[in-house]
């Protein structure tokens, strides 16, 4: 059983099927591990997705991904969307910075089966960088839920034509781990690459940068 997650929580939390079936806890995270995770998050400075395996990662965050890619995690996800993810390929991405293009209103791309972000931020007081769960991918304002990306909170949601969702725009720090179940291999493999590819190009952007300046 895991000692990290909130297993119960998650269990019981009631799935929203309108206008997708999304559901999410507030405090996915067990409390006496909280805040050595939030401590452990790595040093993300640039905006985008990076692979967990580009990234250097503490034995503690480590044993808290290691929680994620579990069977009773999966079951869950399984129970929650009736989509049967326990064998699936799980792609996990962390996202460190938020930069004033990102949170536009967008679906998941259909290699993607189940999408599930968990916010590890120290605490959310800006109005603006809040998920929101769309009634259509027009309108900002017309949404169901919003999701304070604070400590621990998680949202989940099934991949589907219509699962539109964003965040007002929203420039510094926003902290997420990024989890998804893909339709297969090839699939995990394509999206690593490019994530893999996209970290190279900031890095080598960052040291052209300081080489100017310097």
């Amino acid at each position: 059983m895991s000692t990290v997650l909130n297993i119960e929580s998650l269990r019981s939390a009631p799935v929203q099927t309108d206008p997708f079936p999304f559901f999410s806890v507030e405090r996915s995270i067990d409390d006496t591990q909280l805040a050595g995770i939030l401590q452990d998050f790595p040093s993300i400075e640039d905006g985008g997705s990076f692979n967990v395996d580009d990234v250097e990662i503490s034995p503690r965050f480590q044993q808290f991904l290691q929680s994620i890619d579990s069977p009773e995690f999966r079951q869950i996800i399984r129970d929650k969307f009736a989509v049967d993810v326990m064998d699936l390929p799980m792609m996990m991405t962390l996202r460190g910075y938020s930069r004033k293009k990102d949170g536009r209103i967008h679906t998941d791309s259909k290699t993607k089966l189940v999408t599930i972000l968990i916010y590890l931020n120290d605490e959310w007081t800006a109005s603006s960088g809040r998920l929101r769960m769309l009634r259509d991918g027009e309108n900002m304002d017309d949404y169901v839920a919003e999701i304070t990306p604070g400590p621990g909170s998680l949202v989940a949601f099934k991949v589907t034509d219509n699962c539109w969702h964003g965040y007002p725009s929203y420039e510094g720090t926003r902290r997420s781990i990024q989890i998804n179940f893909l339709t297969s291999e090839k699939a995990s493999s394509k999206h690593r690459f490019f994530h893999k590819l996209s970290a190279k190009l900031k890095a080598l952007f960052r040291r052209n940068k300081s080489a100017v300046k310097h």
